[in-house]
């Protein structure tokens, strides 16, 4: 369970600020990091929220105890990374904060060959304007290219300081059992996180050998599309909803009886917690083994606030039951 200590909070806007209980750090992983229960995503910055809004929605979640930020190098092809790094410059903040980024993506740098990643890390370190990057996943697997070669160049950039640590971000259990054995056969550094596609309405995928390759490994696991692309918010229960969403889409997969199911589950255990459905659907994740951190995104500053209490609250036993039987369709074994 996460646990909780009075932090004063200190206002980036010069506001003064009450005194409130936070939620102690996480250990990521075997690293030395330390981070909030609850990452706030890049993926929306330069795309549905502008510089104002980014800044906002930084704002917000650092004066609620945020230190963890995750983006990726191919987020509005770079302008995710540039508005963080520009956040974090005149805030004077990049100290305090973890940031995690994914490279593989870029249409500049794509790929995970030697050269790809070399230049794709020096180019995020740019954008950030930042000397290193905390977190560096590697967001593609391809099989093509020698995991020799991905281990070694990401070791060359843990060796020369870019880089603190690194983690796998599209790779199946195997592959990572895979990365572990080369990794020690050439005595460079081993992945310590995986960020994988998690939630109560997509369970499958993880909770097979995923989750128990986690467990062996000690890797820190920081789940995305934690909110099943804005599902499990609670917005968008019906045909007429989704109608009301460019992600429409997307989302007409989750309304069906097992969503009216989970998003019922969902309900009664945010009136016992008095809290929204988003913060229980987070803070189901995190009594799950082995994670650290959901990622969640916000367009909006208000909408941190639900974000982050996620990390405050404790779940009963009888409503995590609740809400493991409601999403059981999906259900696998840890």
């Amino acid at each position: 369970m996460t646990q909780v200590m009075p932090q004063p909070v200190t206002s980036l806007v010069g506001e003064p600020t009450l005194e409130v209980a936070l939620p102690i750090r996480r250990p990521l992983g075997q690293s030395p990091l330390r981070v909030f229960p609850l990452a706030i995503g890049g993926n929306v910055f330069g795309w549905t929220a502008d510089d104002a809004a980014a800044n906002g929605i930084l704002d917000t979640y650092f004066e609620h105890g945020g230190n963890f930020i995750d983006t990726a190098d191919s987020y509005a092809a770079g302008r995710s990374e540039i508005m963080i790094g520009n956040w974090m410059r005149d805030r004077r903040v990049r100290a305090g904060m973890v940031v995690a980024t994914k490279v593989g993506k870029s249409g500049d740098n794509g790929g995970v060959t030697a050269k790809a990643i070399s230049r794709a890390i020096n180019a995020s370190l740019e954008r950030l304007q930042t000397d290193y990057l905390d977190l560096v996943y590697l967001h593609v697997d391809d099989p093509d290219v020698p995991f020799e070669e991905t281990l070694l160049a990401v070791d060359d950039a843990i060796r020369s300081g870019k880089v603190r640590h690194f983690g796998a971000s599209d790779h199946s259990g195997n592959r990572l059992i895979e990365a572990r054995v080369i990794a020690a056969q050439l005595g460079v550094a081993p992945m310590i996180a995986l960020q994988n596609h998690y939630n109560l309405m997509h369970r499958t995928e993880y909770e097979g050998d995923l989750a128990g390759v986690a467990s062996q490994q000690r890797l820190g696991v920081m789940p995305r599309f934690a909110l099943a692309s804005g599902f499990l918010t609670g917005k968008y229960r019906s045909r007429a909803d989704l109608a009301k969403n460019s992600r429409g889409t997307d989302l007409a997969r989750y309304v069906t009886k097992r969503g009216q199911r989970v998003l019922g589950a969902l309900d009664q255990v945010a009136r016992e917690q008095q809290v929204s459905v988003a913060t229980v659907a987070l803070a189901w994740l995190l009594t799950k083994p082995n994670v650290v951190a959901p990622v969640a995104s916000a367009t909006h500053p208000s909408q941190v606030k639900e974000l982050v209490a996620a990390a405050a609250i404790q779940l009963g036993r009888h409503q995590v039951a609740s809400l493991d039987r409601a999403s059981s369709s999906q259900r696998a074994s840890f």
